[in-house]
């Protein structure tokens, strides 16, 4: 009796039914607490000062240097703008109790202190409790109109770029895909999720077009870069109202230019180029797909020297000329 089995088609390795799988979705077999921070990280944990958790590399992490996360990035900058001493060290979202970074551990006040982590959620409220300076308030209506710039399409650009631009991939692999594994294959996988993840993103939230589970519906790149600049165009427009140089005629930083500092300084250091100028036609530099190039044309150049001014505020002198290279 002839068999069939040479002629079958392979299997892919963990296929799931469409119909199985959805069930799975729906009804989880078994819903896990919250993880336990791993044994390493308290022991990790300085006697003298809290730890920040936050994506970085050693070597970075070592020299307190800017995360390459915009939401670590933002604590990161609030927290030295309170006062906050702190040391960093490089975390993954797997590895945090909370399922997302930045998260801080206190200082232990003994050798067999376990402090709890504190969430990105309490950050402001612990960087006013322990911080030597207090950053001024913004108003709550001022504050969430602009605060939706970057939620929305700044942010939506920045994932736009990172995630899903080719020219950006070696970025990608560098920042989240080499660090998780060294697989061929679970790369190209986790690559592809956090392609699909960002994608889904840029269509529930922004200009590309509306939530869909349509394989049809793509992305409106043009759209999404134009809502950036135009974004980009507000905050400067913002920015040139105020004659303190700080967002809201505030005297000092308040936590609305360190979320915008989180941006600009990834934008600049990692997406521009020489062709990038304050004053660039808006065609030429959406066409571009630079992000630095939109942060330099925004306004005046209002954007990039706010950024400058901050960076040289609460790093340059901590930092090598590497991360100075931003005011070339």
């Amino acid at each position: 009796m002839a068999t069939t089995s040479a002629a079958a088609p392979p299997r892919k390795w963990m296929q799931v039914p469409r119909p199985l799988q959805q069930l799975f979705d729906t009804f989880p077999l078994l819903a896990y607490d919250v993880n336990a921070l791993p044994a390493r990280a308290q022991s990790a944990t300085s006697g003298d000062l809290p730890t920040l958790y936050v994506f970085s590399t050693e070597e970075e992490a070592l020299l307190g240097a800017p995360s390459f996360n915009p939401s670590c990035l933002k604590w990161q900058t609030f927290l030295k703008l309170a006062g906050v001493e702190f040391q960093i060290l490089p975390s993954t979202n797997h590895a945090s109790p909370t399922g997302a970074l930045p998260f801080i551990l206190p200082k232990r006040s003994s050798p067999t202190d376990a402090p709890s982590p504190i969430p990105s959620s309490k950050l402001h409220d612990y960087a006013l409790k322990y911080g030597t300076s207090n950053p001024p308030e913004v108003s709550a209506l001022r504050l969430d109109a602009y605060q939706a710039l970057l939620d929305g399409p700044i942010r939506n650009a920045w994932l736009q770029a990172l995630y899903r631009d080719p020219e950006y991939t070696d970025l990608l692999d560098r920042f989240y895909i080499t660090p998780a594994s060294s697989s061929y294959w679970v790369r190209g996988a986790l690559r592809h999720q956090l392609r699909r993840a960002a994608e889904a993103e840029i269509l529930k939230t922004g200009p590309g077009g509306a939530a869909s589970t349509a394989l049809s519906l793509l992305v409106d790149e043009d759209s999404v870069y134009r809502a950036a600049l135009n974004a980009l165009e507000a905050l400067a427009t913002l920015l040139s109202e105020s004659e303190t140089g700080w967002f809201f005629g505030a005297e000092t930083p308040t936590i609305f230019d360190a979320s915008v500092f989180a941006y600009t300084h990834l934008m600049l250091k990692y997406m521009s180029d020489a062709k990038g100028e304050a004053g660039e036609e808006q065609g030429s530099v959406v066409a571009s797909r630079r992000l630095g190039n939109m942060v330099r044309s925004a306004g005046s150049g209002e954007l990039e020297q706010h950024h400058h001014r901050l960076f040289e505020l609460l790093w340059l002198g901590d930092l090598s000329a590497e991360y100075s290279n931003d005011k070339a």
